[in-house]
């Protein structure tokens, strides 16, 4: 069924000439597209019949989320096992790729609009009572169980994959350390960065992709940060963060730079979950790199 089929078996009915598909995402391929009365939607079609049996939390998080936060988040009009699909909420994603997987940067993630408000969004999220999202069916973990978790993830890519034996005594040695961690646990989106985030005039307007929603490290929304801006605007946001409510604590940066160090054990899961030879074969390569 071609996209302008499913959709009008969901009573869309779009515009064709006005599809815009976007291949960035793992989960899904996302397409923007407006309908025959002039409105603009999103629709997100699964790439795997898997990352849809996640979606029913997704959308009772979305609902939990959506009263708590001063950003805009999707509002699902369609659910069903073959789409999502929901109005276009305002702003523009602050990293997009090109049909040719080149990034284009619609925000500078620095600068200290974003990262301020960035902090604000991040205190409004981390604030909200766990009890709220105890029946969605995300998961909801305690600071050991996080650290179980990983521990776990660790012994499952190690049986899957040949990993280097220098970044498996990195990451053992770091889930180990309690001073990397923290003490407590909060709601996360886990996957906060400019590609997930609506901007317009360099301030954030929406949040979008809930997939990966969680209770559990906070160091999962601060981290991305970490990544991709400088040094200085980390500081900015870890300070804004903890002067409006966020527990930060002494080796929080630290503990950032070994969850980015870890990426490749989250990929490798994916790989397997989904089962798709290229991203096994990607995962083994990021699992034990030449030069580690």
């Amino acid at each position: 069924m071609d996209l302008l089929d499913l959709a009008r078996a969901h009573q869309l009915d779009l515009e064709p000439a006005s599809l815009n598909i976007i291949e960035m995402g793992l989960d899904f391929r996302v397409v923007m597209a407006t309908n025959t009365t002039g409105r603009d939607w999103v629709l997100r079609i699964p790439r795997y019949p898997s990352v849809m049996d996640r979606a029913a939390a997704e959308a009772r998080v979305l609902q939990v989320v959506s009263r708590h936060l001063s950003v805009a988040v999707p509002d699902w009009q369609v659910h069903t096992r073959e789409l999502i699909a929901y109005p276009l909420l305002p702003g523009v994603p602050g990293l997009e790729l090109t049909r040719d997987g080149e990034p284009v940067w619609n925000v500078d993630a620095s600068s200290p609009v974003y990262v301020d408000h960035l902090a604000d969004i991040l205190i409004q999220l981390h604030a909200i009572p766990v009890a709220e999202v105890a029946d969605t069916g995300i998961p909801i973990r305690t600071p050991e169980e996080v650290r179980e978790a990983w521990s776990e993830d660790l012994d499952r890519v190690e049986q899957e994959f040949t990993v280097s034996t220098a970044l498996l005594r990195r990451w053992r040695a770091w889930v180990e350390e309690d001073t990397y961690w923290p003490e407590h646990t909060v709601l996360t989106h886990g996957e906060i960065y400019p590609g997930h985030t609506l901007v317009e005039d360099g301030r954030i307007t929406g949040i979008i992709d809930w997939t990966t929603a969680r209770v559990g490290d906070p160091a999962a929304d601060l981290m991305m940060q970490q990544m991709i801006a400088t040094p200085d605007s980390v500081e900015r946001l870890l300070d804004r963060y903890a002067r409006g409510g966020g527990r930060i604590w002494p080796r929080i940066r630290e503990h950032c730079a070994e969850l980015i160090a870890a990426n490749p054990v989250g990929y490798a899961l994916y790989a397997l979950e989904v089962d798709n030879p290229d991203l096994l074969e990607t995962a083994g390569i990021m699992l034990n790199p030449p030069d580690a």
